[in-house]
């Protein structure tokens, strides 16, 4: 309040007025508060405008669109490892140098290299005789067969009917884990989450009891044909065996089968590791104008799995960052803290790119303030989830106000991201913040082929690049 009073007690238009009220200190004080109110008042205003402005330059005159269809369709899948990662890097690198960022550079680091091969095929004889051919895909990180791979299926509705299994009934089959995504959650996530056991471990727990191959069913809501692979991994001491997802369709048909009867199964997949390989996080920001060394990092993940285009996951989060550095610069904003755009590789099958990233960051003596991630997809934007300190929940609320008539509606506790999750360790204490899209159809489309382009809608996507801009305008103005 002293400082307000002060200002207004040097301006040429406040101040005779001002003086007027000096006499009386209730006055006075009445007077400062009611023009410290007009001044907030007119902040929301030239905040508001501004963000209209963002929305129409994403709208109207947006990138984002042509640079996601460059990503798919020019470069396509982006596995760790892979030539097609490394060009999606040197694409990356080259379009950040194409806007005249501040700064613009690569982070080398290492990653794991897994290759799906190409042999991936199987199949069921039921009881009966009938062949019923399967659509499957390995499960990444996964060994493969050494061959055809043959044996009696043993099914398991839970990870935890699993686990309590005796040796005797598991020992040399094939177990199937077919546990579905819980269709009645609202927050699709949260299905995820509750079956992503099934993926991670169920290779393990199946190996413990002596199967030699685990099969799970695809972590995916819709009935079709799609296979949806993902990361799994394998325990020191415990014998690795071959993993695979089947489509939720083929889930359905086995099970069906073995409702029926003894039901024999034929698999093969030549997938194997490599030594890990070279690759590089690829890096933009528009310097800060008054803390130039206070850095807030948004970003997503380049890397993609081998299978469709990575359009969803996460073509579209690295996309919007981008297109929110280049609305930011084009509309002339001088952020006070330094901005950093961050393309992280290798979220997909080992989170690399995040560790060496938050590592890279603390060794360099930078002063890391926030982060933000886009990793749900490109879909319609409904607002931004806090995983931090409370003493943040009441700024990431204030947004709300300023962003409801923009459909942005969520502004609460959440989840930041798994790349940016590793500054947790390095920084304690630092907010980290989530984009949060509709989730509805996420789970369509999550590590399966189906994920290209033509899934992405063109205004859902500029809407969420905008509501980045927005929220890191917002962000920048209230740290």
């Amino acid at each position: 309040m002293l400082d307000l009073s002060a200002k207004i007690a040097k301006s040429s238009v406040l101040r005779p007025i001002f003086g007027i009220f000096t006499q009386n200190r209730r006055m006075k004080n009445t007077l400062v508060l009611l023009l410290f109110l007009g001044l907030q008042a007119l902040s929301f205003a030239q905040d508001s405008i501004f963000i209209r402005r963002i929305y129409d330059e994403a709208l109207l005159r947006g990138h984002a669109y042509e640079n996601l269809r460059q990503l798919c369709k020019d470069i396509g899948p982006r596995l760790s490892g892979s030539a097609q990662a490394q060009m999606a890097v040197d694409w990356s690198y080259e379009k950040m140098k194409a806007y005249h960022f501040d700064a613009v550079s690569k982070q080398a680091i290492t990653v794991p290299h897994w290759e799906r091969g190409t042999t991936e095929v199987a199949w069921f004889r039921a009881e009966k005789g009938a062949i019923v051919k399967v659509q499957l895909l390995a499960l990444g990180g996964s060994i493969g067969t050494n061959g055809l791979l043959e044996g009696d299926i043993i099914e398991f509705k839970q990870l935890a009917d699993l686990q309590k299994a005796k040796p005797k009934d598991v020992e040399d089959k094939i177990v199937f884990l077919n546990q579905a995504m819980d269709a009645s959650q609202i927050q699709t996530f949260k299905a995820y989450g509750a079956c992503y056991a099934i993926r991670g471990n169920g290779a393990v727990e199946a190996a413990k009891l002596g199967a030699k191959a685990v099969l799970i069913r695809s972590l995916g809501l819709p009935q079709d044909a799609h296979p949806h692979t993902g990361s799994m991994h394998y325990d020191v001491g415990v014998q690795k065996i071959p993993a695979a997802a089947l489509s939720t369709n083929s889930a359905n048909a086995l099970s069906t089968a073995l409702q029926k009867g003894k039901v024999q199964f034929y698999l093969e997949m030549d997938c194997r590791d490599f030594p890990d390989a070279d690759s590089y996080n690829v890096m933009a920001e528009i310097k800060g104008s008054k803390f130039p060394d206070q850095i807030i990092t948004i970003g997503g993940h380049l890397d993609s799995w081998d299978t469709g285009e990575g359009a969803h996951d996460d073509g579209a989060g690295v996309i919007h960052c981008l297109e929110a550095l280049r609305i930011l610069q084009t509309l002339g904003i001088k952020p006070t803290h330094t901005i950093r755009v961050v393309f992280f590789m290798n979220e997909e099958n080992g989170n690399q790119g995040g560790q060496q990233y938050a590592k890279w960051c603390l060794a360099n003596g930078e002063k890391q303030i926030a982060a933000m991630e886009s990793d749900r997809g490109g879909f319609a934007p409904r607002g931004f989830g806090l995983d931090g300190p409370d003493q943040y929940l009441s700024m990431l609320q204030s947004f709300e106000p300023m962003l409801r008539s923009y459909d942005l509606h969520i502004f609460d506790k959440g989840y930041g991201g798994v790349d940016i999750g590793p500054l947790k360790e390095q920084y304690p204490g630092i907010p980290l913040f989530g984009f949060v899209p509709d989730s509805q159809r996420y789970f369509d489309y999550h590590h399966a082929p189906s994920d290209v382009f033509e899934s992405v809608n063109k205004r859902e996507l500029e809407l969420g690049a905008a509501a980045i801009a927005s929220f890191v305008y917002l962000l920048d103005k209230n740290l």
